[in-house]
């Protein structure tokens, strides 16, 4: 047992410590707080404890656990809410009241629970990692497959009947080992698979700025920066409410309370638009809020991407919200600075870059370890909160090198209560190619040629509005002009989606691409117009521009009869112009 010889807010040196291991867990102090060690130099052991070290002192104990920090895996996260370090919030709450006390600890699965597992193996069975052994009915939504630990092989000796067992009773023997339901897994270090195969389905978010514009796809990794207010807590939110994820792990990593307290509270009422279950019963939520002990705030990151492979490991395809990396660095940072390390740039440690690839280099579309062929995801969207806005400093430039989408929240739209307020000029997606032949299969074969019309519609407004600033637009061609009537309404009847309104909360990817194709034969035609002598004044006046401006609210259900109804109307409507300037 080793001794503390020092303290520095969350880091504290312990002697004594000889065989010790990196990354090995160990109980610090008279109340065992919860510790992890970070450097090793002779018999002294660095280490950043999980709690608030306030009142510790020199001579106080440091006990070995022996083991890595790691995370318990069985039937029982989903629907949880835990901390960092995987301590159940809930049960805490249970123990010691609203505010959590040092050293107060909980398991993360309930040992007492009992499961109804349903065998799918047999007797004799060869079995490899990764292989199912039976399943458990977990909640209305998740199947939770009980696999064969990564390291385990051998053959089935013994496998528990159909019935009701808890995590600790055994289920299975292979090769004289028992297996239980759970497993244990070091959050530090990638869960196993087979291959990593390039991502080319759609995750489909029901966002229209993100699906259409700028797509992510399954297995991909994406960045949303934004200064404060731009909305990146909520298109998170919306990404983890609606996305066509089986499972969604949220990471609120570092943020506000009362943020967290948003998605606490709105997750259980929220119904999941494909089953109509609660979305919690697919939904594991890490809280680690900005009043909670630092070194947490760092494992917290790890403990969400090891439940996400988990989940993967079963053939399922999780999205990861992170929010917010940038809470995580100043973490780094911070720890850094304790343990005298040499500063990079802004003060972050020099690892700053290696350790967020580390991190987003776990994303991945994968053919999943075991026998039988299956595949699954894990999606990662990443918040970063530049200080000040500014797109230029560590976090958001090395986040950028390493994900390959970006969605830049744009203070300036936020101010002008344009939402979600990405910039369509400054953000990008490099899965554009790999996701055009999954809109060709699912939705349509042109989606990708009126990407494009749209997007060069955009661009175009925005070379022209330094010229409207000069002499207004009244100055302009006729042609122009139609040009930035059709940019106004795909900024303001397309790009913006309200996240409060019950149906357009959430788009459809069949109703965004007809959407796209009105707005867009609503181009061709008052082009023709204006072609034809029409005056724009009474282009400007044509009543379907509101229908036009409300079809994102045209419910789910009926909305494909109702564009049929504006495709006439727009049609109608600009011959009987046409007819009378004629």
């Amino acid at each position: 047992m080793g001794r503390i010889i020092r303290v520095a807010g969350p880091v504290v040196v312990a002697d004594g410590m000889k065989g010790s291991e990196m990354y090995e867990v160990v109980k610090v102090g008279e109340e065992g707080l919860i510790g992890e060690i970070i450097g090793l130099y002779g018999d002294t052991a660095t280490i950043q404890v999980y709690e608030e070290t306030s009142g510790i002192k020199p001579g106080e104990p440091v006990e070995r656990t022996g083991a890595p920090l790691s995370v318990m895996l069985g039937p029982g996260i989903i629907s949880q809410i835990y901390d960092g370090i995987q301590r159940p919030l809930p049960e805490i709450k249970e123990l010691t009241g609203d505010f959590i006390k040092r050293g107060a600890t909980a398991p993360p699965l309930n040992p007492n629970k009992k499961w109804h597992f349903v065998p799918r193996a047999k007797v004799g069975d060869y079995v490899r990692g990764g292989d199912i052994l039976g399943t458990v009915q977990e909640t209305l939504i998740v199947e939770h497959r009980i696999m064969v630990p990564p390291e385990k092989e051998g053959k089935i000796e013994w496998i528990a009947e159909e019935g009701d067992y808890t995590i600790e009773e055994p289920i299975a023997k292979i090769d004289s080992a028992e297996i239980k339901m759970y497993q244990r897994w070091p959050v530090r270090r990638q869960r196993p698979f087979k291959s990593k195969l390039d991502p080319v389905e759609l995750l489909v978010t029901g966002q229209r700025v993100l699906d259409t514009f700028f797509p992510i796809a399954k297995g991909g990794t994406a960045a949303i920066p934004g200064g404060f207010g731009t909305g990146k807590t909520v298109t998170q939110h919306q990404l983890a409410k609606w996305s066509d994820a089986d499972i969604v792990v949220y990471v609120g990593c570092g943020e506000r309370g009362n943020e967290m307290t948003e998605v606490l509270e709105d997750f259980p009422k929220l119904k999941d638009p494909r089953t109509g279950e609660p979305l919690m019963n697919r939904t594991v939520l890490i809280a680690n809020t900005s009043n909670m002990p630092v070194a947490a705030r760092e494992a917290s990151i790890y403990t969400g991407i090891t439940i996400a492979e988990y989940f993967r490991d079963m053939g399922y395809h999780v999205a990861l919200m992170a929010d917010s990396t940038s809470r995580w660095a100043e973490a780094l940072r911070e720890i850094s600075g304790r343990l005298e390390e040499m500063p990079g740039e802004e003060g972050y440690p020099a690892y700053l870059a290696s350790r967020l690839a580390e991190f987003y280099e776990r994303a991945g579309y994968v053919e999943v370890a075991g026998s039988e062929k299956k595949y699954g995801s894990v999606t990662v969207v990443g918040a970063v909160s530049p200080p000040g806005g500014d797109f230029s400093e560590p976090v958001t430039q090395n986040t950028l090198r390493i994900v390959k989408v970006f969605w830049a929240l744009d203070a300036e739209l936020a101010h002008k209560r344009h939402f979600p307020s990405i910039n369509w000029l400054r953000s990008y997606s490099l899965y554009l190619n790999s996701v055009s032949s999954w809109w060709s299969k699912n939705v349509a074969k042109d989606w990708y040629e009126l990407r494009r019309e749209a997007m060069g519609i955009l661009q175009r407004e925005a070379e022209l509005q330094e010229i409207v600033q000069l002499v207004g637009p009244d100055a302009l061609p006729a042609k122009e002009q139609a040009l930035l009537e059709t940019a106004r309404s795909l900024r303001e009847d397309f790009l913006q989606q309200n996240a409060f309104h019950d149906v357009d909360t959430y788009c459809p990817a069949d109703k965004q691409y007809l959407m796209l194709k009105l707005i867009l034969k609503f181009h061709s035609l008052i082009t023709r117009a204006v072609e034809s002598g029409v005056p724009m004044d009474k282009i400007r006046k044509l009543s379907v521009k509101e229908d036009l401006a409300y079809m994102g609210r045209i419910p789910n259900e009926t909305y494909k009869e109702e564009f049929a109804k504006i495709e006439e109307k727009i049609e109608s409507e600009i011959d009987r112009l046409i007819r009378e300037v004629k």
